[in-house]
């Protein structure tokens, strides 16, 4: 059974994009555009320049940010709040993933690579501000992305959460080899399982509010 693998679980870390929302709802497109301006801006390239320079910071680096901070001394936060100035009109309030979060015993938290103003406008429109007892974003890492250790030491120290009795939850699978190796347990939420999933992966559910009421 699904729930007792997860019966010792006392703290619930949740990613946002991608993971709180489905992915349809397309907010990196939005984003995206607006990472490729600001990099054409700053760094003075052209469009297919700017597309290639945030794909490669991104792979390299965790986040396109830590890309424009390491090698061109970007400021964080003029960056942040510029590429998440997008609408979230259509996203929708979910009641019944918040009726499924809300449910899980112990602490809730989400941790993005965003920052928690973001966080906190994303988690508003899907009506899931209440379900979460604290909200982590980059700034709370030291401007350190996951997938990078220190971005998890730093984030979790802060949250005094035990691996051994926690569990993350992520798009991105690279993400989670951390709290893997960490002793968490490992959920990749995405509309497709990888073929060869690595060790690092627990679970993978396209459903998340479903995988969560297996956990009762």
């Amino acid at each position: 059974m699904v729930a007792e693998q997860f019966s010792h679980v006392r703290h619930w870390v949740f990613d946002l994009d991608n993971t709180l929302y489905d992915p349809a709802a397309r907010l990196f497109d939005q984003i995206e555009v607006k990472m490729n301006a600001y990099v054409m801006r700053e760094l003075g390239v052209d469009a297919t320049e700017a597309n290639r320079l945030r794909g490669a910071y991104w792979r390299d680096h965790g986040t396109t940010l830590a890309g424009m901070m390491l090698h061109h001394g970007v400021e964080p936060w003029p960056y942040l709040r510029e590429v998440h100035d997008i609408t979230l009109d259509h996203l929708d309030p979910d009641p019944v993933l918040a009726e499924a979060i809300g449910a899980l015993p112990g602490r809730r938290i989400v941790y993005t690579n965003g920052d928690g103003e973001y966080a906190a406008r994303v988690l508003e429109q899907r009506g899931l501000s209440k379900v979460f007892d604290a909200v982590y974003g980059v700034e709370h890492a030291n401007w350190r992305p996951k997938p990078e250790r220190a971005a998890f030491d730093l984030v979790f120290a802060a949250e005094n959460l035990n691996p051994k009795t926690a569990a993350m939850f992520e798009d991105d699978v690279r993400n989670l080899a951390v709290p893997h190796a960490l002793g968490m347990k490992t959920v990749h939420v995405a509309p497709k399982a990888l073929p060869d999933p690595p060790e690092h992966v627990h679970h993978h559910t396209a459903d998340l509010s479903g995988f969560l009421g297996q956990l009762k």
